[in-house]
């Protein structure tokens, strides 16, 4: 009797962007671990590592949730020179953090030399309806005007569209890499993991107080 061949795993790399505040952390935690952040403590740095199964594929998710605040500007941009796709966060209960993104979204157009970078605007705090500022219709304009980037808005505390959004972002970068060609680059053998919520976890936190695509719009 033979051996199976190995499977074959891709490694992707998935950056969490947005202001202070909007519940990056929070959406992160959801995903990875399965567990809801009450307190808020800002983050300087957190590196996880995931493997889901997407569309039939293993892959292995290295996920960096990254710091809102403006001193760490540089770091950002590190992090954006590595990154495969990118989730923009902002709360609906704040318009600036609305704003913030097309800010992020110059930057990383800027930094990959790329207007087809893959993208997931996520609208959080979805489970705030009550304190909503930022309309639907508002957010999905800015989802027009990018191209169509796919529009979610999720509740990490009622874990409402945490998966549906890395999900996504995953997609679009297996479909980036096999039109762009990147082919097997990252692609390598392995055992799988004992199960599919594995997961792999780096961080360093701060306690100081840190001042075209097909079109998706999904809504509680």
């Amino acid at each position: 009797m033979t051996d199976d061949p190995p499977r074959r795993r891709r490694d992707y790399r998935i950056v969490v962007l947005g202001a202070g505040g909007v519940g990056k952390s929070c959406l992160t935690a959801q995903f990875v671990q399965n567990v809801w952040i009450e307190s808020y403590d800002p983050t300087i740095e957190d590196s996880y590592r995931k493997q889901v199964q997407v569309d039939g594929r293993q892959c292995i998710l290295e996920i960096l949730d990254t710091a809102g605040a403006e001193q760490f500007t540089n770091m950002r941009e590190l992090y954006i020179k590595s990154g495969h796709g990118f989730l923009l966060v902002f709360s609906i209960t704040s318009l600036s953090s609305l704003y913030e993104l097309s800010r992020l979204r110059e930057q990383i157009i800027r930094i990959k030399e790329d207007e087809t970078i893959p993208l997931v605007i996520v609208g959080n705090k979805s489970d705030l309806e009550r304190e909503r500022v930022v309309s639907r219709s508002e957010a999905f304009s800015i989802s027009h005007s990018w191209g169509n980037t796919p529009y979610y808005e999720t509740s990490a505390r009622r874990r409402a569209n945490v998966d549906e959004v890395f999900i996504d972002l995953c997609r679009q970068i297996i479909r980036k890499r096999k039109i762009e060609g990147w082919g097997n680059d990252d692609e390598i053998d392995y055992e799988p993991d004992p199960g599919p919520d594995h997961y792999h976890s780096r961080r360093r936190r701060g306690r100081r107080r840190l001042a075209r695509r097909e079109s998706r719009c999904t809504i509680l």
